[in-house]
């Protein structure tokens, strides 16, 4: 069966309305889960839309599931994608893109839920800013950096095959319709493109949450120049992914993940002041204080969503324009990506 975001609404309401799954036991209480004695193998990207699932651990409530957490960050999904296919992970949070990739490849993992969507932007340096008055589209902006430095604009991205790069190609290319010849698109890894921009190496970049905050916080003169919407219409951000053998021998586990994702997604939204603070210890690190966190949190930039169903029809679309650009080689059917039952059921025990 193809899945399709409408057959998926259709079919939510009698998935809500059910509570078991299999041996009859609640998933929602996550009783396979109790005693599993080794931690969940997770890969994260360290961004503001990763916060979730560290919400849901300091909380409590997969312990209370009897779960525990070993995570790894990664510069990128498509990095990432290495790990899952070495069987070294067991439930991945990053962006959605790169898992058609892993698809192509006969990586067979579901997306369980959501964290965020249109997270992300694209900043623009203080010699690339000074050109975007207000009413110049982007297309002339870029145009007039070249013509006044004699060199196309340089703006970094994550690797090819990644959400950021290919939601920065969109922009560029199908909807401010840039000349190709006005900009220089940079490959290098989260870190190294928030450094890029500040330290003026790069003329704009596609960043997110916390770094838009941190950037602009640092640097007046660094502009927000389109938001994650502007630059893909719907586009899909990061989600919460698990291999088909967790999904398989431990259901109960990954409905408890994806509770705790539900929950903690509801008291980021209520509660961002008792949030950011863990927020700040997992993301910080000592170089992010929590002010900078909780700014982050308001940021036109942050739209948090468990919910995995609407980005079905844009992660086709952002699939399609992935061919185009030549990050796939072809598109992967989507049938059996998305597995929203887990997303359904943590909605009706709310």
């Amino acid at each position: 069966m193809t899945i399709t975001r409408r057959s998926i609404l259709g079919a939510a309401p009698a998935l809500a309305a059910s509570t078991v799954l299999g041996s009859g036991r609640s998933l929602a209480q996550g009783s396979s889960a109790q005693g599993r004695a080794a931690p969940l193998r997770v890969g994260v990207i360290p961004i503001l839309a990763a916060a979730p699932i560290y919400v849901a651990e300091k909380e409590g409530w997969l312990k209370q599931a009897g779960l525990s957490l070993g995570i790894t960050t990664f510069e990128s999904g498509p990095n990432m994608i290495q790990a899952l296919a070495s069987g070294t992970l067991d439930v991945y949070v990053a962006g959605v893109a790169p898992l058609g990739v892993a698809r192509s490849k006969g990586i067979d993992v579901k997306v369980v839920a959501a964290t965020s969507v249109e997270e992300n932007v694209f900043v623009a340096g203080p010699k690339l800013a000074r050109f975007a008055e207000k009413g110049v589209v982007p297309a002339e902006v870029f145009k007039r950096y070249r013509e006044a430095n004699g060199t196309p604009a340089r703006v970094a991205t994550q690797p090819l095959g990644s959400v950021p790069n290919t939601t920065l190609q969109y922009w560029l290319w199908e909807v401010a319709k840039v000349d190709p010849k006005d900009v220089t698109i940079v490959s290098m890894g989260i870190d190294a493109t928030q450094q890029a921009v500040l330290a003026g190496a790069v003329e704009g970049g596609t960043l997110r949450e916390p770094a838009v905050s941190i950037v602009t916080g640092r640097n007046p003169a660094i502009r927000l120049m389109a938001l994650g919407g502007e630059m893909f219409p719907n586009q899909p951000g990061t989600v919460v992914a698990v291999t088909r053998a967790l999904l398989d021998k431990e259901p109960d586990a990954v409905q408890a993940i994806v509770t705790g994702i539900v929950r903690a997604v509801d008291l980021i939204g209520r509660e961002p002041d008792r949030v950011a603070p863990i927020i700040e210890g997992a993301l910080g690190k000592g170089l992010v204080d929590t002010a900078t966190i909780r700014r982050a949190l308001a940021s036109p930039a942050t739209r948090f969503t468990a919910d995995p169903r609407p980005i079905v029809e844009p992660t086709a679309a952002m699939q399609k324009f992935q061919v185009k650009i030549g990050a796939l080689e072809r598109e992967v059917p989507l049938d059996g990506l998305f597995e929203p039952r887990f997303y359904a059921r943590a909605v009706a025990a709310q």
